[in-house]
């Protein structure tokens, strides 16, 4: 690490995970970096200390494995960056078997520490209330889901009224591969061709009036979450979790998301579906679906026992599972350009959950991500984007534009927080997938995880190269 004395500091906002990891990568490229963080001076409802990167919720990064998860292979490509982050949880690893899960404590230590101890760092504590000043020509703004009210209405005043979610209502999204084709079939309803449309743009789960009554008996009774007490309850007609709809009466589903008017089963034409569960192409790719209208406060377990009674979805494999909570992000798609910076004002970064990317370890990836570009910007250089087969290039395709705007739901938000999965990566070339030799069948979960495996090697490896390894 060599100091560029000459060059002013860059500005970071928020000392969660993605502030302190996009500080550290700044740092370590030579730049003086000043990190605001108004814990210390200004608390918030769910922080317990003052603490730099404190985890509010779980102490797991999850699975480390790194040849056949993408949580796991992003574990390895921030440890291939120089991470903070991941240093300071190799450090305080505590047993949870194949999970790298951290004493919560300790880590913050570890991560507070480096920051305090790095010459070229400056952390003070105060609140910033508005954007960052102009003379401030290049900053991040970190400041997570629960992002001070002063500063999220400063954020909307600069970049439109729709532009900044408060709630975060989540539809399920699933693994396309995983959904029963010989159940289900491609139509939009009345076979509709909007715009860029081919009238076949939904995958359609037909139900017959038994399975949908022991579907909404399944809602009715689904373990569900509630609201933390400073959430409140956002419930708004546009956005009704699927299990309070269902309590609102055993038609009311019928003949809202779930009508199956203007469709016909392609397996079956001659019997009109009761009931229909429709899913809509989630990313550029087509290798993800979400389940229209199915935003759930049902707890985990309980929407993954529940939607695989779905026909069609027995063997669901799911990107996300659904929620509604708190969760503040911007319209990033529409507003960040692919390094991540403001459209419209240059050196203006936006990094980690507010975003729209969810988990610990993808918030604070992102923030890697932003700090080595605010300090190759810094430097007078052109950013270089990682590739899109890399975990970091496929998690920034989906943050800065790899989702799909829905054209026959004028106004309604498209894209949603997204833990990182396969289902971002770009699909393999062919004949990557050879079948063992000896194996007679190469089939269903064999063929998977060949596959995962494939796409995790191919995205270190690439990784690897971005970084000049």
């Amino acid at each position: 690490m060599t100091k560029t004395s000459s060059l002013p500091p860059i500005h970071v906002i928020g000392g969660g995970l993605a502030g302190s990891e996009a500080a550290w990568q700044i740092a370590e490229s030579g730049i003086p970096v000043i990190l605001h963080e108004m814990r210390g001076v200004r608390g918030t409802d769910a922080h317990k200390t003052d603490g730099l990167a404190e985890l509010v919720c779980s102490n797991s990064f999850r699975s480390d494995d790194a040849t056949s998860n993408a949580v796991g292979v992003l574990h390895a490509e921030m440890r291939l960056a120089g991470s903070l982050i991941m240093r300071s949880a190799d450090a305080n690893q505590v047993p949870a078997g194949g999970a790298l899960a951290v004493d919560r404590e300790g880590f913050s230590a570890a991560v507070t520490a480096a920051l305090e101890g790095h010459p070229l760092i400056t952390i003070t504590r105060e609140e910033v209330t508005g954007l960052p000043p102009e003379d401030w020509d290049q900053a991040i703004i970190a400041t997570g889901p629960l992002t001070a009210p002063s500063l999220a209405e400063a954020i909307q005043a600069r970049t439109g009224a729709d532009s900044l979610a408060f709630f975060d209502a989540i539809a399920p999204i699933v693994h396309t591969a995983s959904i029963d084709m010989d159940i289900c079939w491609f139509q939009s309803r009345y076979d509709k061709v909007g715009p860029g449309g081919t009238g076949k743009d939904y995958i359609n789960c037909p139900m017959d009036e038994a399975q949908y009554n022991a579907f909404i008996d399944a809602l009715v009774a689904g373990d569900t979450t509630g609201f933390k007490e400073w959430e409140g309850t956002p419930y708004f007609d546009g956005c009704l979790p699927i299990e309070v709809m269902a309590e609102r009466g055993r038609e009311t589903l019928r003949h809202g998301p779930m009508k199956p008017m203007g469709l016909t089963n392609a397996h079956n034409p001659s019997v009109k579906p009761y009931a229909v569960v429709q899913l809509r192409q989630d990313n550029a790719l087509g290798t993800l679906y979400n389940m229209v209208g199915f935003q759930t406060k049902l707890k985990y377990g309980a929407q993954a026992e529940i939607f695989r009674l779905i026909p069609g979805l027995e063997n669901a494999e799911f990107a996300r599972l659904g929620g509604l909570h708190r969760n503040t992000y911007i319209n990033s798609p529409t507003l960040l350009d692919g390094s991540l910076a403001l459209k419209g004002r240059p050196g203006l970064r936006f990094a980690g959950q507010i975003t729209g990317c969810e988990g610990y370890v993808e918030s604070a990836s992102i923030g890697l991500l932003a700090g080595r570009f605010a300090a190759t910007e810094r430097r007078g250089e052109t950013p270089s984007l990682p590739p899109e087969t890399t975990a970091f290039g496929a998690l920034l395709g989906h943050i800065t534009g790899g989702h799909i705007v829905s054209d026959d739901e004028p106004g309604k938000r498209s894209f949603q927080p997204m833990n990182v999965n396969f289902g971002l990566f770009p699909p393999l070339e062919p004949g990557t997938i050879t079948k063992p030799e000896g194996m007679k069948r190469f089939r269903g979960k064999d063929k998977a995880l060949a596959k995962k495996q494939a796409t995790a090697a191919r995205a270190l490896e690439d990784c690897a190269r971005w970084l000049g390894l």
